[in-house]
């Protein structure tokens, strides 16, 4: 029994020695890291407004050191008016809500003219399952990083005769061997095992074929990640019957907004999907997956929107921010929400309210 008792005392001193051990440092911040900074804030359409709103409060709660410059931008105007575009460019971070986006004719995309304006180039969204929200398929973990500025989002069409429309799908190297660099980087910084390349090389040989001849060049120089390839169409057949096996993916741009949504589904929903759109200079943060998608009428007067996906591309940006500790919290709280099951709107199985998942999120906070 004295044995046992020693050891068992042994035990404990350990187990309270390690937890004396785990205190978190994220980062040493420099000399005024803790300033407020500036961040673009655009509403948008439909749900956006309450969602951002949403984010406002738990913000104001959380007492980060951000503050928002707001503006009106909606899917109908022409173009982002150049003041908002100057706002972005001085503050270098934006969040956004969705922008309605017109199908067939009308006004062209103002996401899309948003991202090129910018030189947005990588769109990043993270497709993961979330302890809690039952789905089908368990550890998923996939980033999608899509090219965002050409392929079939170059805008280039026409008619060349009467009931002949022609559409250009344009790429570049150099567009093509910066998102290969960035999708590569970023597995290399956040200790991802793997990349793959989607494709359609096996029809579009020229276009497709200088995409992937980019990837490949540049896997090379990063031997400690593992690279493959697979075409879009097998892709979306792996992604539904074995997502698990995907960690980073890098696609150009029509086929990265069909792989992350149907990632985002598997996952768990759009509604709790985070992401971003980054380049050299400027980020835009927003709604992972659907980043178009509005809401409906009936989901905006009843007012029960989900706000997890922007509460989480929130949380990147404050990481962005390099506000690691403000991030930690706010993903931490959002986790626990779901994880209880209580308060979780229709999307999720549950009906509650936009402001009751808001007010749970902000009683969840440390």
């Amino acid at each position: 029994m004295g044995v046992r008792s020693t050891v068992r005392r042994s035990m404990s001193v350990v187990q309270a020695a390690m937890k004396e051990i785990r205190r978190s440092v994220t980062y040493m911040p420099r000399p005024g890291d803790g300033a407020p900074r500036g961040v673009t804030l655009i509403p948008g359409d439909g749900i956006g407004p309450l969602v951002t709103n949403a984010v406002e409060q738990v913000m104001e709660a959380m007492h980060a050191p951000i503050y928002f410059e707001k503006y009106e931008v909606h899917g109908d105007m022409r173009r982002v008016p150049e003041e908002v575009l100057d706002s972005i460019r001085k503050n270098k971070v934006c969040l956004k809500g969705g922008l309605r986006t017109p199908v067939g004719g009308g006004v062209s995309s103002l996401n899309v003219q948003l991202r090129k304006d910018l030189d947005l180039y990588a769109s990043l969204v993270n497709c993961f399952n979330l302890p809690g929200l039952p789905t089908r398929h368990h550890n998923v973990d996939i980033v999608v990083i899509r090219e965002n500025t050409e392929g079939e989002y170059a805008g280039l069409e026409h008619e060349v005769v009467p009931g002949v429309v022609e559409s250009l799908k344009v790429m570049s190297k150099f567009c093509s061997e910066r998102i290969a660099k960035y999708a590569f980087e970023y597995a290399y910084l956040n200790n991802r095992k793997k990349v793959t390349a989607v494709h359609k090389a096996n029809i579009m040989k020229l276009a497709d074929g200088l995409f992937l001849e980019s990837c490949r060049q540049v896997a090379t120089k990063y031997p400690g990640i593992k690279y493959n390839e697979i075409i879009v169409d097998n892709c979306c057949m792996q992604l539904v019957s074995k997502p698990e096996q995907f960690d980073v993916m890098v696609t150009p741009n029509l086929y990265g907004n069909l792989v992350a949504n149907t990632a985002a589904g598997i996952a768990g929903g759009t509604g709790v999907m985070p992401g971003g759109n980054v380049g050299a200079d400027h980020a835009v943060f927003e709604q992972g997956a659907s980043a178009g998608n509005v809401g409906k009428e009936k989901m905006v007067e009843q007012k029960t929107a989900n706000p997890v996906a922007l509460f989480l591309s929130s949380a990147m940006m404050l990481r962005h921010l390099q506000f690691p500790s403000f991030a930690d919290r706010l993903e931490t709280a959002v986790k626990r929400v779901i994880s209880e099951g209580k308060y979780m709107t229709k999307d999720l199985g549950g009906d509650s309210t936009t402001q009751q998942v808001v007010d749970a999120v902000i009683a969840n906070l440390d």
